[in-house]
């Protein structure tokens, strides 16, 4: 079965389930793994290093501002977009790139084992490479994603990246846990970094994408810069190629995406920023929640963390499938509404003495619904690329989902403290609205033929 098939054709049930038996969907979960190996190596598990040797805690919230890496990459994202790598360039422009970034993660965590808690500023320093380094093959592998297959398959893309992705946090988290019971520090944060090689054999195995002709849009927005630069009345030279580079690698992205959309591309990115305003807002608190309802850190990690995980697998997995099925848009309102309901669930939860019986029903709920947002929600923003610009404009999209959640959750203990648990999650709740409505207008819109939609 081609990967490429035509969207309008209708598939059958047997041809979507097979749509998981495909190479490239299969080596988005290896490179989901690589991509989320580092994230807890310079976050919790880092932190828990530093503690078990009496680092003091001051010094350990410093390393916090490592993961502002993570939330800037849309700043350096141009860069692999459009520059070629020297000797790696072989490879292509995103296998290339990914194999860059693997290197320096690889490089980074066994530079840290070796450094250890001895020099705190060397160790941020090798701590600040993974990060960046992370950072940089996330942002090739996002666009390789997206141009390795048609939007019709983004599902299956992103659904086998999750779940890759989460076995690498149960790997960085609680494997690197009992490799330093068992062992130390050292040897769990080298092993670590040569669990990296999965990922490179992985890059070294997969071929790299062939890129789409160049859209009329393209075109447009790559005029533009001829046109300024007639203008401008430079001379040709280096200057005048290095700022040709400049406004083809970094404004075009932006222009292209506005040109494509007209005025809806503002809704479009009002709708990136809330999708993910509740299940942000209603994460913070949700460990918290469990400790003061009674729950055990043993029932903790046994429901929320090991149970959750597959209830996650399986929402991604499902909605993958409902994606190749029946197209993007459908399956995100799905995902909307439940994961707003879902918080409803942990209000009820709330008013009820800890039984287990609850608990599981409700972090299945949750976590089904998040593996199926997620999931729906990922494929929606590689649909809105154009792929002359596939990295810059997902890391721009990628950046934007989070930020809002992330000021709006740093008041969720507010409300805690000042109204409980109840009113926070309906509250939490409430704050899956705005993405409901939001997704119904993107509905409406791509069933009218008046007007210009992005593909989806």
């Amino acid at each position: 079965m081609s990967i490429n098939r035509d969207a309008s054709e209708e598939m059958r049930w047997g041809e979507v389930l097979a749509i998981y038996m495909h190479p490239r969907v299969i080596a988005m979960a290896f490179l989901g793994f690589s991509g989320g190996l580092p994230f807890l190596l310079v976050f919790s598990t880092l932190t828990a290093w530093l503690r078990d040797e009496e680092i003091s805690r001051s010094a350990i919230g410093f390393f916090a501002w490592i993961g502002i890496t993570y939330s800037i990459k849309v700043f350096w994202a141009p860069v692999v977009d459009r520059l070629k790598l020297p000797l790696l360039g072989r490879l292509g422009q995103r296998r290339s790139w990914m194999l860059a970034g693997q290197i320096g993660i690889s490089a980074g965590l066994f530079g840290m084992s070796l450094v250890g808690t001895a020099d705190l500023f060397v160790l941020s320093a090798f701590a600040l490479l993974v990060a960046f380094s992370s950072a940089t093959q996330d942002v090739a592998i996002d666009a390789y994603r997206i141009e390795a297959v048609t939007d019709r398959y983004q599902g299956a893309m992103s659904a086998t990246y999750i779940f890759g992705y989460r076995v690498a946090l149960l790997v960085a988290g609680a494997g690197a846990f009992y490799l330093a019971d068992f062992f130390s520090w050292t040897v769990a944060y080298q092993l670590m970094a040569a669990t990296v090689l999965l990922g490179i054999v992985t890059v070294m195995l997969v071929s790299e994408p062939e890129q789409s002709e160049t859209k009329p849009a393209t075109l447009a927005s790559e005029q533009m810069v001829v046109d300024f630069l007639a203008r401008s009345q430079m001379k040709p030279g280096r200057l005048r190629d290095l700022r040709a580079w400049i406004i083809g690698a970094i404004v075009c992205p932006f222009v292209d995406f506005f040109q494509r959309n007209g005025k809806f591309a503002i809704v479009i990115l009002v709708f990136i920023s809330v999708f993910r305003l509740s299940d942000i807002a209603m994460g913070v608190m949700a460990n918290p929640f469990y400790l003061d309802m009674g729950y055990t850190k043993s029932e903790i990690a046994s429901i929320a963390k090991v149970f959750g995980f597959f209830m996650t697998i399986a929402g991604s997995a499902i909605c993958g499938l409902l994606v190749v099925k029946w197209g993007i848009l459908r399956p995100l309102l799905i995902g909307a509404v439940a994961v707003a309901l879902t918080n409803l669930l942990f209000a009820f939860l709330s008013t009820l003495q800890p039984e287990l019986m609850w608990l599981a029903v409700v972090i299945s709920a949750d976590n089904i619904s998040g593996g199926f947002a997620a999931t729906a929600f990922v494929a929606y923003l590689s649909s809105l690329t154009n792929k002359a610009y596939t990295a810059t404009q997902y890391a721009l999209f990628s950046s934007l989902m989070t930020l809002p959640g992330k000021v709006i959750s740093g008041f969720s203990g507010i409300v805690v403290d000042a109204e409980g648990y109840l009113t926070f999650f309906i509250v939490a709740a409430g704050l899956g609205l705005p993405a409901i409505v939001l997704v119904v207008i993107l509905m409406r819109r791509n069933e009218d033929p008046k007007e210009h939609t992005t593909s989806v």
